[in-house]
């Protein structure tokens, strides 16, 4: 089953439309878990938040081919972050299906104004981008937590040892790659 490229505009374009909404949105779900994180702080999370969403919209659109690098790369910085943040594996996987019901609550008006078999197409695109998401996160944040119980002989790092600098640098570099694909 095949989503129509208007249709795929069309999804990309609320996406992107709502994308300030959805991440208030995303963070009041999250609630205290955000402000509970000292050693990343919330406007940190905010920029992924809005990175991740920044680059589903494309995933979903025309651009998803030129786009698939950034979301994996997107996603494992958000699994790193994840670790950074001192989130439970589970709590990663949470974290993105609160993104995805967003999604789905704010596709729901378009899915619903379409044919059946495209508003199906739509989710079904959304849905296995998602769940890559979700997979690339997880061994992100995996590698994180290895590479961190490794550097410190086994045990885990303190919560100076976080450079939010350095998570700006890589947040900036990704943005700069999607705005570099996106302008084509």
């Amino acid at each position: 089953m095949r989503a129509s490229q208007p249709a795929l505009l069309a999804a990309a374009r609320v996406i992107a439309e709502t994308r300030d909404e959805m991440v208030t949105q995303w963070l009041d779900r999250l609630g205290d878990r955000v402000a509970a994180a000292p050693t990343i702080p919330r406007p940190t999370v905010e920029r992924e938040f809005r990175l991740i969403i920044d680059v589903l919209a494309e995933m979903v659109g025309p651009l998803r081919r030129e786009v698939r690098a950034v979301w994996q790369e997107a996603c494992r910085h958000y699994g790193h972050t994840a670790s950074a943040r001192g989130l439970a594996a589970g709590e990663v996987v949470e974290e993105l299906l609160q993104l995805r019901d967003l999604l789905t609550r704010q596709l729901a008006p378009i899915v619903a104004a379409m044919r059946a078999r495209q508003g199906m197409a739509i989710l079904l695109r959304l849905n296995r981008v998602l769940d890559h998401g979700v997979a690339v996160a997880v061994v992100g944040y995996t590698d994180a937590l290895v590479a961190a119980l490794l550097g410190q002989n086994g045990l885990p790092p303190s919560a100076s040892e976080h450079d939010a600098a350095e998570i700006d640098r890589q947040l900036d570099a990704l943005e700069a790659s999607l705005a570099a694909i996106s302008r084509h």
